[in-house]
């Protein structure tokens, strides 16, 4: 059965819809977030890439070496957070305090959250899901907080928004965020990806968000295919989910009820999957939470598959040339070492 047609976004009181910053306008915006503890943001990076074909958490994509990750997190510090949480598996350790140290010195204030896969069922050797991420990250946040994905890059203005949002809230509110894409925006010329394909009312809050894997641009249009299978076209102005979420601690409890059920269910599936999106909605549909739905008008780029390395060194290249950002971030970090 297709899935319904999203309607139109309007943002949340107060929030506006996502701008395009310019690196001039780094200053002011982490001036603006200074006298204040901001939020927390939460970058999962402990994927194993199976599809990129190694670690693409810290692929040298900008012009001095720079991950995407670093990006989110200039993008964030001048949005106003304090802190980053960077939720990695043990094994990743060394390579990334040795990036970290490299790029981002002491420009930021972060911690580590560290991904367990112990008791993985026979056959497992992936971690068990973005859902799984977010309760690794639990003891580290005391406050509202941004979920990102360490391998897409969002841009300063859905960070800058989704800050705004989450400075509203207090850390008991149920009132989250997401901030949402077209699904025409987020397509891979090198083969058929998975988005969750989101349903809202007219306030834009969110009132479902559906896997549709296999999304792939064709001669006779935008196709994906359902998780029972079902061929579903796609017009491509749909709002897609990338993982861009905004929360408070109470979500914590909400994941953890709903691990202990996945376990039960499907703990020793090699293949299962514990997503934040389906914690999403299933306490969507119970109206135990409410789900803003931000849609972003900043380009969105990741990495999926290695052809698409080139299309984000690129893209990254052209924000540096228009001043979006300086060629060194690294240089930048460190001259800002301790200033927020």
């Amino acid at each position: 059965m297709p899935l319904p047609t999203p309607r139109a976004l309007t943002c949340a009181p107060g929030v506006t819809h996502c701008k395009t910053i310019s690196w001039r306008d780094l200053h002011s915006h982490r001036d603006a977030g200074r006298n204040a503890i901001g939020p927390t943001l939460v970058i999962l990076a402990a994927g194993l890439s199976t599809r990129y074909g190694g670690a693409k958490q810290l692929e040298p994509v900008g012009p001095s070496g720079e991950a995407l990750l670093d990006y989110g997190v200039c993008d964030a510090l001048r949005a106003g957070f304090s802190d980053v949480v960077l939720v990695i598996r043990r094994d990743q350790e060394a390579s990334f305090r040795e990036h970290v140290e490299r790029v981002l010195g002491g420009g930021v204030s972060l911690r580590y959250a560290f991904q367990n896969l112990e008791y993985l069922p026979a056959g497992r050797t992936k971690p068990w899901g973005t859902g799984h991420a977010v309760m690794a990250a639990a003891g580290q946040v005391d406050r509202p907080f941004a979920v990102m994905n360490a391998d897409d890059f969002y841009g300063a203005g859905s960070l800058a928004a989704l800050g705004d949002y989450l400075r509203g809230l207090d850390a008991t509110d149920r009132g989250f965020a997401l901030v949402g894409f077209r699904v025409g925006d987020t397509l891979s010329d090198a083969g058929g990806v998975s988005r969750g394909v989101c349903v809202c009312d007219a306030e834009g809050r969110l009132e479902s968000v559906t896997e549709v894997r296999h999304i792939r641009r064709g001669a006779t249009g935008i196709t994906g295919v359902t998780a029972a299978g079902e061929a579903h076209p796609l017009t491509g102005d749909e709002i897609a989910s990338m993982n861009l979420w905004g929360c408070t601690p109470a979500a914590f409890p909400l994941v953890e009820q709903h691990f202990a059920r996945f376990q039960e269910t499907w703990g020793m599936d090699p293949e299962a999957e514990f997503l934040l999106a389906g914690v999403v909605s299933s306490e969507l549909a119970q109206g135990t939470i409410t789900v803003q739905v931000l849609e972003s008008r900043d380009a969105w780029f990741g990495m999926t598959f290695p052809a698409d390395r080139e299309r984000v060194a690129a893209e990254l290249a052209g924000l540096v040339s228009r001043g979006r950002y300086p060629a060194d971030l690294s240089a930048w970090f460190h001259t800002h070492r301790g200033t927020h």
